[in-house]
């Protein structure tokens, strides 16, 4: 008897970085961090950088424009465009800099797992256009600086649940 086709057969995982992590917090209240504009400011991006927003509309075909800034003034424009959202489990997002035709966007998508002990695991999924642009953006440090973010993350909602 012959093997069924793999459904992941045409999944293009040289293309993808993935990131997952477990927050002690139920899913409606990761996903309203991520999809609530004042919550989402709060805790995005990597350690040491602050957000600067220039429109946020969090809604499927809204747009979140925002610099990311350093520490030392840096400025990282960047671009979310809400494609989909299924509360409270998955939201799919084009992301890049803050340009028209931007080559080197990406799609993400996050899904939001609840556990049977109330916590949620998180995962992020990205997928470049390319194999080599996804090797030149874990180079920049993408898996390093997610990881962050998702730390900020569990952070942010910890001090929400204490509170």
């Amino acid at each position: 008897m012959k093997a069924p086709e793999s459904a992941w057969r045409d999944w293009p995982l040289d293309r993808e970085i993935v990131l997952a992590r477990v927050i002690d917090a139920p899913r409606n209240v990761v996903y309203a961090a991520w999809t609530d504009p004042a919550q989402i400011q709060q805790w995005f991006g990597p350690s040491g950088m602050e957000i600067e927003t220039r429109e946020i509309n969090l809604k499927p075909g809204g747009v979140w424009r925002f610099d990311m800034v350093a520490p030392d003034g840096t400025r990282y424009s960047n671009r979310m465009v809400f494609l989909r959202m299924d509360a409270p489990a998955l939201i799919e997002v084009e992301h890049g800099s803050d340009q028209d035709n931007d080559p080197g966007k990406f799609r993400m998508l996050l899904t939001f797992d609840e556990q049977s002990d109330g916590k949620t695991v998180l995962t992020l999924r990205q997928m470049h256009p390319s194999k080599a642009q996804r090797d030149e953006k874990i180079g920049f440090g993408a898996v390093e600086y997610g990881g962050q973010t998702l730390d900020k993350l569990a952070l942010h909602v910890a001090k929400l649940r204490s509170e």
